[in-house]
């Protein structure tokens, strides 16, 4: 006859277990509830955003409502922002969002002795969207309009600009889709959420892990004429494995033009007011925030291939990606030795 007390061992196990197998249950349910991964887009700047986040709900309301006030202080293209309010000399005080911009772009036009320069506008508004009016531009128009390009002609006191000239106008564009993203970014981390990826227009910050819990691969685009290629998007060049940092990417290669057999990138040199000429086609940049990528991107297209690396060795918090086009017409890449361990094999 069987002892009752080995059965009633074996119903306590029983219970045990079955009480550990609900505990765990409900733990991975909490677990899943609290990890769905959100994917929103839309249309900003001009542009496109996507973004992937980890959250217990759906961010998209919040998620325009912080880009809205990104655009309605730094969009050329908003007449009632206050950058457009500023270029048309108009009593306005900034806000915070314009001051941090404007402090940025102030210190990485020193950084780069103004290969990056917010107050290019004068020059880009001359040749117009996709150059446009190049035909009407001459040495003398380009001469006039330089005297009031230059950073050191503006400056911020407490909440006003205080332009050299009045005809001093600035541009932002080359560093606001950045501030876009860390703006997101921080409405996130103010939220608590720990993994995701923010990308508006090709530019990135990532934190934490992806969907599958390892870090996030970004691609960097290999170069390609649109005028060659057949449409779509071209194929990576390179794929980064990245987590807790920003990417920026500047590019001649997707927008030129050609004028008498010559090909003029759609980036402007502020020294010269002319678009450059050099050999590199992309750089890529990755930095602790967007802002600070997008800016020494574009500074990086500006100065060409030596003198980025040059300033590079100087900018530890810096790694950059180079595709560039040799003497020989071959394209050919370069990067910081320290991006090596973000490269995905």
């Amino acid at each position: 006859m069987t002892s009752p007390a080995p059965q009633k061992r074996i119903r306590a196990w029983q219970w045990i277990f079955l009480l550990l197998l609900i505990v765990g249950t409900v733990y991975a349910l909490r677990q899943s509830s609290s990890t769905a991964f959100h994917d929103n887009e839309g249309t900003v700047f001009g542009t496109v955003y996507h973004i992937k986040y980890d959250y217990t709900r759906d961010l998209q309301a919040d998620i325009e409502a912080e880009l809205r006030r990104v655009d309605s202080s730094l969009s050329m293209f908003n007449e009632t922002s206050i950058i457009s309010r500023v270029n048309r000399n108009e009593p306005v005080e900034v806000d915070t969002m314009f001051a941090q911009v404007f402090r940025l772009s102030q210190e990485i036009s020193a950084q780069t002795s103004g290969a990056f320069d917010i107050t290019v506008a004068p020059l880009v508004q001359a040749w117009g969207f996709g150059f446009e009016h190049a035909d009407s531009i001459t040495p003398a128009l380009l001469d006039s309009l330089r005297a009031f390009v230059g950073h050191e002609k503006v400056r911020l006191e407490g909440r006003a600009v205080v332009k050299a000239d009045p005809r001093v106008m600035l541009d932002c564009s080359a560093v606001a889709k950045g501030y876009g993203v860390d703006a997101v970014a921080r409405l996130f981390d103010r939220l608590g959420i720990r993994n995701y990826m923010i990308e508006i227009g090709g530019e990135v910050v990532v934190r934490g892990h992806n969907p599958g819990r390892k870090d996030w691969l970004i691609g960097v685009s290999r170069p390609v004429d649109d005028t060659l290629s057949a449409g779509g998007a071209a194929s990576p060049q390179v794929i980064l494995e990245v987590t807790d940092r920003a990417l920026a990417t500047s590019g001649n290669y997707r927008r030129f033009y050609y004028r008498n057999g010559r090909k003029y990138a759609h980036t402007i040199d502020p020294h010269t007011g002319q678009p450059v000429e050099h050999s590199l086609l992309s750089a890529s940049v990755l930095a602790p925030d967007c802002a600070t990528a997008d800016a020494y991107a574009t500074a990086f297209m500006v100065m060409g291939v030596e003198r980025a690396k040059a300033l590079l060795r100087s900018h530890p918090e810096l790694e950059a990606y180079f595709i560039y086009e040799r003497h020989d017409g071959k394209v050919v890449t370069w990067h910081t030795p320290g991006l090596e361990k973000y490269i995905s094999r």
